[in-house]
């Protein structure tokens, strides 16, 4: 299904990316003040030195989609541009489909697609079947494999009724998906996205996943993901690394990630007959009415089983309802426990 991967160019070729070491230091001219300062700056200016990504050590299987993670700054976007050749490291090295994405990036532009949600590479004023058209001679493809391709996309993106209007015309959501055809126009070994849902209304969203997981089903395409939005994450990866002020702090399973950061979890009640519920120790009662209630369960301090049994042998149930935070509370219980701050991230759970 893949073209043959390259080996030995910069790194061993055994997964779709591998990362040893990976550092990227901004250095920038400290401005001095007053008609002397700037003079002394010129003749021999001051450097301030800016740490964007410490060493970083990364592997991602082929067919594996990863959430890369992060606050704003945390250094997704400088990984990104230095994995798609774009920056050159400060020091350490990366194998992006067996090629040095700094030293290939010619070559990798052919095995590679790249999505980002506030950044469009269609022209505006053109409709996007110019763009595809443009992309398939950028990417040197052959008239019947285009046409093949661009067919095939039209259908499974359903682009038919808008691919000749001018993309500035387009929604937000079928503008996202003419741009997610477009960078995989060439059957791109690897996808990498760049918020490819941010703006976009709840159900053009569950489009875009849908797409993503078809073409990673079908295609076996490895999504490189960063994303904001935990719907993205929970619903398209299963591994998730987060990343703050350079540094990797976490990189788990999705799974893990729930089971080691859920510190709690919600009941829904709804009673046979109007009761009031009795309070316990570590459980907080959320919404109350006669016939129905709302608790939280610290699962840290209090077993669900013995609440559970604590509210059957008390109360007269209809119905009862067990729910996990959502992947966005948990990301957020992540970030305020302190990233950043290494270890008792890195280490939580453990």
């Amino acid at each position: 299904m893949f073209a043959k991967i390259r080996e030995g160019s910069c790194h061993g070729a055994m997964d779709a990316i591998s990362v040893r070491g990976l550092t990227k230091v901004f250095r920038a001219k400290q401005k001095q003040p007053g008609m002397r300062g700037s003079l002394r700056a010129l003749v021999k200016p001051e450097w301030s030195e800016r740490a964007a990504l410490h060493p970083l050590d990364l592997d991602v299987q082929i067919g594996e989609m990863l959430a890369f993670v992060g606050p704003n700054g945390a250094g997704k976007s400088t990984t990104i541009k230095m994995l798609t050749g774009i920056l050159h490291p400060s020091s350490g090295e990366a194998s992006v489909l067996g090629l040095c994405p700094w030293k290939e990036r010619k070559e990798l532009a052919f095995q590679i697609g790249c999505v980002f949600g506030q950044k469009s590479q269609l022209w505006i004023h053109l409709p996007a079947m110019d763009t595809f058209h443009l992309m398939a001679r950028i990417y040197e493809l052959d008239d019947a494999t285009f046409t093949r391709r661009r067919d095939w996309l039209i259908d499974v993106f359903a682009l038919g009724p808008y691919v000749s209007t001018p993309v500035r015309k387009l929604s937000l959501g079928e503008r996202m998906r003419c741009e997610i055809a477009a960078s995989l126009l060439h059957k791109p070994q690897i996808l990498f996205l760049d918020e490819p849902t941010i703006g976009l209304d709840v159900i053009a969203k569950q489009q875009i996943r849908s797409l993503i997981q078809e073409l990673n089903r079908e295609e076996e395409v490895t999504v490189f993901l960063t994303s904001h939005d935990a719907g993205d994450i929970e619903q398209l990866c299963r591994r998730v690394i987060v990343i703050d002020h350079g540094r990797l702090v976490i990189d788990r399973t999705l799974q893990e990630m729930k089971r080691d950061f859920l510190r709690y979890k919600t009941i829904h009640l709804r009673f046979q007959e109007p009761q009031t519920v009795v309070e316990l120790p570590h459980v907080n009662i959320i919404e109350q009415s006669a016939m129905s209630a709302k608790l939280e369960v610290d699962i840290g301090r209090q077993s669900m089983e013995s609440v559970l049994a604590h509210i059957v042998a008390h109360h007269r149930i209809a119905d009862v309802t067990i729910e996990d935070p959502s992947m966005e509370e948990i990301i957020r219980h992540v970030y305020t426990s302190g990233v950043g701050g290494g270890s008792r991230i890195a280490n939580a759970g453990k």
